[in-house]
């Protein structure tokens, strides 16, 4: 899978795109902020107009009703605030239920093809922490943002109602906290979030790997280099987070700095202003307290410049996969088909290191059991994934029924075949359950019978639970004979026409593989079966035999 570098404006333009659908509840919580916003600046200036009538300026408020109206402002601050956090947060964790559903249907699509080789720990520190973390975005970016936008050109023209110049002052002072320091901090950061995020999502595979691996570990003393690996990474990790650290620790302190300069510069440009009576004493007052009360907005958007870093990092792992073109695109549209029979037709395949595949031709008649026998590498498994269409022939033709796979409604071609990898995978789960993914509406009949034609039933219910025990995490509760011939026993259970068996003895003794393929010969008549095997022992049951060897078929 392709990993591209997008620059922070182009991850937040596509993670807008997003809000779409929540628009309404996107511009109440900017009405509730900005309202808020205001209301917590005018209790401020409101005290300066305060003060100004006790000196005896003349006002068009009198006193209490100054007071009344801070009283005011000061309750609906409060509401104003929650109803806009509510609004945000409501926001972002819709959208990061949508976000996860959207990324497990491009997963579901870029599967397998585009996963092989795909750390399962980055990927599920993709779908759990990343998409977390946008959560940052959604409820304190987007909405913070617009608010302190429309709230600073209104404090604006607010300020410069007393002198122009004042005005333009304030517009500086926003900008440069609002807009600069932050596209400043980002700059300084870096790739640094990006880092940090693909560091975290590689710690999470080396953790799973080396849980599962902790048996091979034990055995063979490798704990103490394991450990030492472990601590190497969270080392670097943790100097990665300190040096984000330490750049948000500059930008607030620049902040700072900034806010004291901007207001002693609008303290001093107003008293100059009153020097040479170009404005009055309210002239002074007002706009340096409206200032020194008004940065509340774009602060927040100064404190973001270093963690939307991790965000933007987050973001663009996320949209990753999201924007991913899968190998194979699903087929919709086409006539519904039924099975008669299967054929390669001079097929041609490769990974991108050399030809796997080269001009394969064979025939898979109906109700025939038909065997593929080579040794480990030679290309017998990718044929069954072209027949299964996981992947793209790149020449020649897989065909079902005489019509190309290309041609088959994608829905219509897993219901005519049924796949039973090398490795069968177990969920954490019940027997029962495992085996209803097969089919989901399943009676227990249904599942009795497919069991027995594999040879496993017997075996299941002398479990202490039967079918409802518990297979454990991967299956690493049963051997792997036993979890090969639940694989067999969900393809009975699929009732496909076509069945495509990986070496479905590969991990049986000689007894059971015999158990296994009399069960093949007796309960898969009126089946189509291809079996792939390295083992000449098991192709005693095929109809017709074809070998494979340097990805050619004789």
């Amino acid at each position: 899978m392709k990993k591209e570098q997008r620059s922070g404006f182009i991850v937040m333009a596509r993670l807008i795109g997003l809000v779409r659908p929540l628009g309404g509840y996107m511009t109440l919580a900017v009405l509730l902020g900005l309202l808020g916003h205001l209301c917590a600046a005018f209790i401020t200036i409101l005290g300066g107009y305060a003060v100004l009538s006790v000196l005896g300026f003349a006002l068009r408020m009198p006193l209490w009703a100054l007071f009344a109206c801070a009283a005011i402002f000061a309750v609906l601050r409060g509401v104003l605030r929650y109803g806009e956090q509510a609004c945000n947060h409501f926001i972002a964790f819709k959208l990061l239920a949508l976000i996860r559903d959207k990324v497990f249907r491009a997963l579901r699509r870029l599967c397998p093809a585009k996963l092989e080789g795909r750390g399962k720990g980055d990927l599920i520190s993709v779908i759990t922490s990343d998409i977390e973390l946008l959560e940052v975005f959604y409820a304190h970016t987007i909405s913070p943002a617009l608010i302190a936008a429309l709230f600073s050109v209104i404090m604006c023209l607010f300020i410069g109602q007393y002198h122009g110049l004042l005005g333009l002052l304030a517009l500086a002072a926003y900008l440069t906290v609002g807009v600069a320091v932050p596209v400043l901090t980002s700059r300084f950061s870096g790739a640094d979030g990006l880092h940090l995020r693909t560091k975290t999502g590689a710690l999470s595979s080396f953790v799973l790997d080396s849980l599962r691996g902790l048996p091979e570990t034990q055995q063979y003393g490798q704990g103490s280099a394991r450990l030492a690996e472990m601590n190497r990474r969270t080392d670097e990790l943790a100097a990665d987070e300190a040096r984000l650290k330490r750049t948000a620790g500059r930008n607030s302190a620049a902040t700072g700095a900034l806010l004291l300069l901007f207001d002693l510069a609008m303290l001093l440009a107003s008293a100059a202003l009153y020097g040479r009576q170009a404005v009055g004493f309210d002239g002074v007052l007002i706009p340096t307290l409206a200032l020194m009360s008004s940065f509340g907005p774009v602060v927040a958007l100064a404190n973001l410049g270093s963690t939307l870093q991790n965000t933007f990092a987050a973001g663009n792992r996320v949209l990753d996969i999201l924007e991913e073109t899968p190998v194979v695109e699903d087929v919709t549209g086409q006539s519904e088909t039924g099975f008669a029979g299967a054929a390669a037709e001079g097929v041609g395949f490769s990974y991108g290191d050399g030809p796997i595949l080269q001009g394969v031709s064979l025939t898979v008649p109906q109700n025939e059991i038909v065997g593929i026998v080579g040794r480990s590498g030679s290309g017998k498994s990718t044929l069954l994934k072209l027949f299964m269409r996981f992947w793209q022939t790149q020449s020649g033709r897989i065909t079902l029924s005489g019509r190309d796979v290309d041609q088959i409604n994608t829905a219509n071609l897993r219901a005519l075949e049924g796949f039973v990898a090398q490795e069968t995978h177990l969920f954490h789960d019940s027997i029962r359950n495992n085996l209803r993914i097969a089919k989901r509406d399943a009676t227990d009949e249904e599942i009795a019978a497919a069991c027995k034609k594999a040879s496993i039933h017997d075996f299941i219910l002398s479990l202490p639970q039967g079918y409802d025990t518990p297979v454990g995490e991967l299956g690493d509760t049963l051997s792997g004979g036993e979890r090969q011939r639940l694989g067999l026993a969900r393809a009975f259970l699929h009732d496909a026409p076509l069945i495509l068996l990986d070496e479905p003895t590969s991990n049986l003794d000689s007894l059971n593989e015999a158990v296994i393929l009399r069960s093949l010969r007796e309960e898969g008549r009126g089946k189509t079966v291809v079996l792939v095997s390295h083992r000449e022992s098991t192709m005693r049951v095929a109809d017709r035999i074809y070998s494979v060897e340097n990805g050619r078929v004789s």
